[in-house]
């Protein structure tokens, strides 16, 4: 996923910037809410981790002005403060999720992942496309009883297929969705990544339509959402 960081503490913001690029998504990294408004104004976010109280106002309003624009990203507020009237009102301004801080970088990531699950309109971590098993939430592939292993780009790249299985992805939109603005992107690297996903998973799993972009091949796709047996 490409996804926006709000957050203007350094050491926390490095830390969560990190994890989120460990597991392979792009992060953009905002400590002021008038960045996050130039980086959503300058690119399409699939999630936004979000702060309440930045150096230049509040996150809430922030949220509740990109609700009100009719703005539907992911949002997951993350803030210190913990009562149960801060988290409703999180809620109620259009956040998906909250955390309290300090929270443990691995909830951050199973929080991230079952939020975009859940936008992608597939909230069960298991499913079945084509031959391939696939646990969402464990990031694991089975196919023919054999594990598949992905790194975490490579994951990212086939999650961007799994979550839009109907569509025609164009190589800038992937580009974008893996990759941050001060991100130095090689002319054939999606081409490269697409080709190791072919050599792991089956040459048939990702078809190329020649000067438009990729999507799910046709005999991945008609197995495309359904549950594992």
């Amino acid at each position: 996923m490409r996804v926006l960081l709000v957050e203007d503490d350094p050491i926390l913001g490095a830390a969560v910037r990190d994890q989120v690029a460990a597991d392979g998504h792009g992060v953009d990294w905002a400590k002021r809410l008038a960045d996050a408004g130039e980086c959503v104004r300058l690119a399409h976010y699939d999630l936004i981790l979000l702060d309440l109280m930045l150096p230049d106002g509040r996150g809430l309003d922030f949220l509740r002005a990109r609700r009100q624009a009719g703005d539907t990203t992911a949002v997951i507020i993350l803030t210190a403060r913990d009562q149960v009237s801060d988290r409703i009102a999180g809620l109620n301004a259009g956040a998906d999720d909250y955390l309290v801080k300090p929270f443990d970088l691995a909830e951050l990531s199973a929080r991230l992942s079952a939020v975009a699950r859940r936008y992608g309109g597939n909230p069960n971590p298991l499913m079945q496309i084509g031959g391939l098993t696939l646990d969402l939430a464990a990031r694991s592939i089975v196919r023919d009883g054999r594990s598949i292993s992905l790194t975490a780009r490579e994951w990212a790249l086939f999650d961007a297929f799994i979550q839009r299985p109907t569509m025609l992805l164009s190589k800038a939109l992937l580009e974008e969705r893996l990759y941050t603005f001060d991100s130095e992107v090689e002319s054939n690297t999606i081409e490269v990544y697409v080709g190791r996903l072919r050599k792991k998973l089956g040459a048939e799993v990702i078809e190329t339509v020649r000067g438009m972009g990729y999507r799910l091949g046709a005999a991945t796709l008609a197995g495309c959402g359904k549950s594992p047996p």
